[in-house]
């Protein structure tokens, strides 16, 4: 299968600091990938390079089999790679379609927005993704949303913009265990559909429940790639990552 995204042997340097130090990784079609590590491994850069915020200094970005040049956010963009930051970027006091539609709202050739066909777009896809409230509809204010509802609009914005690969950001960060379930059903969602989630994480609970693979960084390296095969259990997954970072030692 050939990968929606490849990042090859990429360093990434800030002044005398090596953030990234030959990192390669890929992310296929249909698949949740677990990225972690502990603070300071590089992923807030490795993320930030992948979606074309920072351009490496060395390696190669690969889109479906093709090395790009030059590569920035509008070719990330362009590349169907879409981002959900911690924030999530969204207007609490505006409705759920104002927030996926906002930028790139449809309109009709004398510039009126489209509203009917809209709110019918956004319905679609949040019941996609799997919002199953009656109470939640796109006219509803995000501000009265749950924190795990507020994700999967941020998720539906990304499905608006075509996106082939969701690139989530701590996504489960400060949410229950009912809201976090909420956002795994979001992503599983997102992966029955055929595309692809890169899951950040610090809870290994969580990025272990809801990834297919595990891709571990350390100052700048990647040191494992693990199939969910290779690691049975999360306290195997932090086993592994505590031998890398110690060598070994407790």
């Amino acid at each position: 299968m050939e990968p929606i995204i490849e990042l090859k042997n990429v360093t990434k340097k800030f002044g005398g600091i090596t953030a990234l130090d030959n990192a390669s990784l890929h992310v296929d079609k249909g698949e949740v990938v677990g990225l972690i590590g502990d603070n300071g491994a590089g992923k807030s850069t490795l993320i930030k390079t992948l979606v074309g915020v920072h351009k490496p200094d060395n390696g190669d970005i690969i889109i479906k089999g093709q090395k790009v040049n030059n590569w920035n956010t509008k070719k990330a963009r362009e590349a169907k790679i879409e981002t959900v930051f911690q924030d999530r970027a969204l207007t609490p006091q505006q409705s759920i379609v104002w927030n996926i539609f906002m930028g790139k709202e449809l309109r009709h050739p004398f510039g009126f927005i489209k509203v009917k066909e809209q709110i019918d777009e956004a319905n679609k896809i949040i019941r996609e993704i799997g919002f199953t409230s009656k109470l939640i509809d796109a006219n509803s204010p995000v501000g009265n949303l749950s924190g795990g509802e507020r994700q999967g609009v941020a998720i539906a914005r990304a499905i608006y913009n075509d996106a082939d690969l969701i690139v989530l950001d701590e996504p489960t960060t400060a949410l229950s265990l009912i809201e976090t379930q909420k956002v795994f059903d979001f992503v599983n969602n997102v992966k029955a559909k055929g595309r692809s989630v890169l899951f950040i994480g610090h809870n290994i609970f969580h990025v272990f429940d809801i990834s297919d693979r595990f891709i571990i960084l350390d100052r700048g390296h990647v040191v494992h790639k693990l199939d969910k095969n290779d690691v049975k259990t999360p306290e195997e997954l932090i086993k592994v990552m505590k031998d890398t970072v110690t060598g070994g030692k407790s």
